[in-house]
């Protein structure tokens, strides 16, 4: 496929999946429930923190991590009591538990205490054209509290070659701003230029498929390939393409 005809179709793919039924198949529901700026920043990084295996758990689960801070995240992460913090003992999701979501918890008042909140810390980092030197001094920032060594691997890290994609994929529904209604575009002071796509086995075959991949993993150096192309069919939004090939591997097995 030629340059020209492939922007054509990935450009008609995006159309037909980023629009509002999306949603419904989607963690980007969580923060959607939410019409303050933090409950929404919240809720959206902890249901992007437990978005992998089955999409209809993930959904499932992040609900019920809403439920246990009686659905006001902000006012939970601010206000909590100890006793509070003792129910989220039971939540699991995979290998996130109880104790690291207490962590979280932790991490995330941290963050708006002594930081200014999560877009203040992510927007401070940011590069040009890259998002991951971010996303790497986030990490240190949050887990800047007590934890257990085991929690850090549930934030990603793209300086250590991870492709970040849960974090990246967060950042693309805080930042890009359409009229869509499908990313929340909250965030003014990141630039969806300098977003990276959520590279995963999905987008990552169609990719392949699509000659805009050759790296066989799906990590940091693969996602710097995949950026490099999807920027040249559109620096300014080069992320919405993530709609495109999600869509065609998951709804269409392309």
């Amino acid at each position: 496929m030629k340059a020209a005809e492939l922007k054509s179709f990935l450009d008609e793919k995006v159309i037909q999946y980023n629009t509002q039924d999306f949603i419904d198949s989607d963690p980007v529901q969580i923060p959607h429930l939410f019409s303050q700026k933090e409950d929404i920043e919240i809720a959206g990084f902890l249901a992007a923190t437990i978005a992998w295996g089955n999409r209809k758990m993930i959904i499932k689960n992040a609900h019920h991590m809403m439920e246990l801070m009686g659905n006001s995240p902000y006012d939970f992460v601010l206000s909590h009591q100890q006793k509070d913090l003792k129910d989220l003992e039971s939540f699991v999701h995979r290998t996130f538990n109880g104790q690291d979501f207490k962590v979280f918890i932790k991490g995330l008042q941290h963050i708006y205490q002594k930081h200014n909140g999560l877009e203040a810390v992510f927007a401070q980092n940011q590069e040009a054209f890259s998002m991951q030197k971010s996303i790497h001094e986030f990490k240190k920032l949050f887990f800047d509290v007590p934890h257990a060594t085991r929690t850090q691997k549930h934030i990603s890290d793209p300086l250590n070659n991870s492709a970040a994609k849960r974090i990246n994929m967060y950042l693309r529904w805080m930042v890009r701003q359409d009229t869509k209604g499908v990313d929340l575009g909250i965030w003014k002071s990141i630039s969806p230029a300098a977003l990276s796509c959520p590279l995963d086995v999905h987008s990552g075959n169609v990719a392949r498929k699509l000659g805009l991949l050759h790296r066989k993993q799906n990590d940091a150096k693969a996602l710097t390939e995949l950026d490099t192309q999807l920027r040249i069919l559109d620096p300014n939004d080069p992320v919405k393409y993530d709609f495109a090939l999600f869509g065609l591997g998951v709804f269409e097995g392309f």
